[in-house]
């Protein structure tokens, strides 16, 4: 049965529009972004292949090219229009970032961390810089790694936050093995940053670990 069919009410177009994109489940919007099915499949009938095939939005979103094109009904057209509406979602949420107090913003600043973080096959070690007022100067990528652990340099990361004129630091890394406890040496390597950057002056606000869908804040955890 095609989307037309179907009561007005449980069309997701109709639906977003009547009740919010909130209330919509995840093959629902992936539906209005792909707008069409295929012979014998509906658009929403699609979304729901994808997220089966892919397991979820996230590694959709992290398809490469040639995984995403060999699906039925997918082609490279499709393929540009979803990174470009990723990579929208990450921009608005560093300007969101950038225009406020990160520490008033913790949904755009996970969020951003998410979206940057999440789908990476190796691990990323990453440094957002803050003025005193905790408005954010500059985001880096500093250090990348293997599947399972990343060498972080402090003497680097102090020098970065001199050169950004930095007041304050949140830093993020991901877990490609989808599990969201810090390691030994992750308690460790935050306490030495700390201590490093407060002989400059810089304080570190939080470490977030990002895996999967999950995003754990060492301040939250009380670690900081």
């Amino acid at each position: 049965m095609s989307i037309t069919d179907w009561p007005a009410g449980e069309r997701p177009r109709e639906k977003l529009l009547q009740r919010g994109a909130a209330s919509l489940s995840d093959a629902e919007l992936l539906a209005i972004f792909l707008r069409t099915g295929v012979v014998g499949k509906s658009a929403v009938d699609l979304a729901r292949e994808l997220l089966v095939r892919f397991g979820n939005l996230t590694r959709l979103f992290a398809a490469a090219e040639q995984e995403f094109c060999a699906i039925h009904g997918m082609g490279q057209a499709k393929f540009v229009q979803l990174q470009a509406v990723v990579e929208m979602a990450r921009r608005a949420l560093q300007e969101e970032m950038r225009t406020g107090d990160a520490l008033n913003s913790p949904r755009a600043v996970r969020e951003f961390l998410q979206l940057l973080l999440q789908a990476r096959q190796q691990e990323v070690f990453v440094a957002i810089f803050l003025d005193a007022q905790h408005r954010v100067v500059a985001t880096e990528e500093l250090f990348q790694g293997t599947l399972t652990q990343t060498s972080v340099y402090p003497r680097e990361i102090v020098k970065r936050a001199l050169h950004h004129n930095a007041a304050a630091m949140i830093f993020a890394h991901n877990h490609p093995s989808g599990v969201a406890e810090p390691s030994d040496s992750d308690r460790l390597l935050t306490e030495e940053l700390k201590r490093s950057l407060a002989l400059v002056d810089v304080r570190v606000l939080d470490h977030f670990i990002v895996a999967g869908a999950g995003c754990l804040s060492f301040a939250e955890k009380g670690w900081l």
